[in-house]
């Protein structure tokens, strides 16, 4: 596949945004179900004018899940979906020529998304766009650039897997470490859900793994 080359003005504001806009690494996941739910919600408009759609509103849903032993956390959406061309304007342009400063793009789906960096070593997105039969893979490390390629999806929508990046231990006096691996823990998603995500108007999924004490133990 063919290394795609991000803007510059978008590896600036990348590693800006990484560094000074979110001190709090966790708002990522907020960002991805946002996202999330606004491709729900054109899917869901259209739907009201547009039998063709044949989803009812109870038929949407964000979708979490986790893999501890491949290091995974994905945000599924059964949205309207992104085309080819759709995904390598989001995707592959955090802010238009000229749109340095953060109150001029603050708010675009490229800008939150990209603080899925903050978290993942890897980034890739799988989309099938309303409408259409061909989907597309997208996948990033950073800020060196992308890849696109066509994928095999069966539903309309999108999903985002982050590769998470390995913790890193702290030094001897406790400071500068990173645990990443706080991200694949269930109940910390589901604590960050609550607090980030409560306003979401669309259901929020993830498997649970339950845990009960035996008799006698």
């Amino acid at each position: 596949m063919e290394q795609k080359q991000f803007q510059a003005e978008s590896k600036k504001l990348m590693d800006m945004m990484i560094n000074s806009i979110y001190t709090h690494k966790e708002i990522f996941l907020r960002e991805l179900i946002s996202n999330a739910s606004d491709a729900i919600d054109k899917l869901y408009f259209k739907s009201l004018t547009d039998d063709s759609v044949g989803m009812n509103k109870s038929d949407f849903k964000i979708t979490l899940a986790v893999d501890k032993d491949a290091r995974t956390l994905t945000i599924t959406d059964n949205g309207i979906g992104m085309t080819k061309e759709e995904m390598e304007e989001h995707l592959g342009t955090i802010a238009n020529s000229g749109s340095l400063q953060f109150n001029q793009i603050i708010g675009q789906f490229g800008v939150g998304f990209y603080s899925a960096f903050m978290v993942a070593k890897r980034v890739t997105v799988k989309s099938l766009a309303f409408g259409e039969t061909q989907g597309y893979v997208w996948q990033s490390e950073g800020v060196e650039g992308y890849t696109m390629d066509t994928c095999d999806k069966d539903t309309v929508g999108t999903e985002i897997t982050l590769e998470l990046l390995d913790d890193v231990a702290a030094d001897e006096d406790g400071n500068g470490g990173e645990n990443y691996s706080e991200f694949l823990d269930q109940y910390r998603i589901q604590s960050l859900v609550k607090r980030y995500s409560d306003y979401i108007r669309f259901p929020i999924c993830m498997d649970m793994t339950k845990s009960r004490k035996k008799e006698d133990s």
